[in-house]
């Protein structure tokens, strides 16, 4: 059974046509990337599916459920995580904290989060493996807002991944990362998914064929290549109109 489907998507904002009949499906386990030049509409794609955007016509499905018209809280439940290109924490509270307020957010009882921590064992013993994942355990009380950007965006990472998800959902993951750090993130997003599904979109080529183990080209919102990494490093087309321009990074 695939992870995600999507059937004949178009997003139009007025006259403006974004995502043109976008169709494919995505594997149990699966690590598809989504590349394209700037404008190409791979924002746009993951926020129809991940339901910040409605779709003007077509259909979204996590397995087999239809969920086209589900506000992204009810995707959430369905299996389905996300990050965002802009951090999206709270930078006065402390990382740990960051971490158990996305664990309190998936508990059923998340009404009553301000309850004590020592009741919830479970909660605190799942932070602590997932700050240690990524080596951040021992800064843990430390306001997000002294780390690095690069330390910023693992917990953004890990605040997607406290769902537990089927599928997970990355817009630009490395984005704003000097180059050092960027190149070690392909190990870590690959480290905390373990066989979790990830979409991903990017402009970082490094990052993309470290980590994908299947690439889509979208070129003014339709997918104009998909294949294996070493298929479409070969693809003239891709190579014309997007690995080869200046404007695609």
């Amino acid at each position: 059974m695939t992870v995600l489907k999507v059937e004949s998507l178009s997003k139009s904002f007025g006259g403006l046509r974004v995502l043109s009949d976008v169709s494919f499906a995505v594997e149990p386990g699966e690590k598809l990337a989504l590349i394209g030049p700037n404008g190409a509409g791979k924002t746009t794609l993951i926020n129809v599916i991940g339901g910040q955007l409605s779709a003007s016509s077509g259909n979204v499905f996590i397995g087999d459920t239809a969920v086209t018209n589900l506000a992204s809280n009810k995707r959430l439940h369905l299996g389905l995580g996300r990050s965002f290109q802009v951090n999206n924490l709270f930078f006065e509270l402390s990382l740990l904290e960051n971490v158990l307020l996305a664990l309190y957010g998936m508990e059923k009882s998340h009404l009553h989060m301000l309850g004590r921590l020592e009741r919830r064992p479970g909660i605190m013993s799942e932070a602590e493996r997932l700050l240690d994942l990524v080596g951040l355990w021992d800064r843990r009380l430390e306001p997000l807002h002294v780390l690095s950007y690069g330390e910023q965006r693992l917990v953004e990472l890990l605040c997607a991944f406290t769902s537990k998800p089927k599928i997970v959902l990355l817009d630009e993951p490395s984005a704003g990362l000097p180059t050092a750090e960027a190149f070690a993130f392909a190990d870590i997003i690959r480290k905390l998914c373990g066989d979790t599904t990830l979409l991903f979109c990017a402009h970082d080529m490094d990052l993309v064929f470290n980590l994908a183990d299947r690439i889509m080209v979208l070129f003014f919102g339709e997918i104009i290549a998909q294949g294996l990494p070493r298929e479409i490093s070969a693809n003239p087309r891709v190579q014309e109109i997007y690995l080869g321009s200046d404007d695609a990074c």
